[in-house]
């Protein structure tokens, strides 16, 4: 299988991504297990959290940190509303 790419982005409360992925599936990441780590502690701030963008498939903030589609698609969840 290949894992589709990232098209949209929406920031959720307490870390969580809304992603729109290439084959119109909507999936929801949580960035929380990764804020004690490295380069994901900036994240913590969530005025800089929010400026996440798409960049060619991926997520990326602009000082570096990212995701890969790959992590972003097999770590995430199926997105519904509630």
């Amino acid at each position: 299988m290949i894992t589709p790419n990232v098209v949209a982005v929406e920031v959720r409360d307490s870390w969580l991504l809304l992603l729109s992925f290439a084959n119109g599936e909507q999936r929801c990441f949580d960035v929380a297990p990764y804020l004690d780590k490295g380069i994901f502690k900036e994240l913590r701030d969530f005025f800089y959290f929010r400026s996440v963008r798409v960049v060619s498939g991926f997520v990326a903030w602009p000082h570096g940190q990212d995701f890969s589609p790959d992590t972003l698609y097999l770590k995430s969840v199926p997105f519904s509303l509630p």
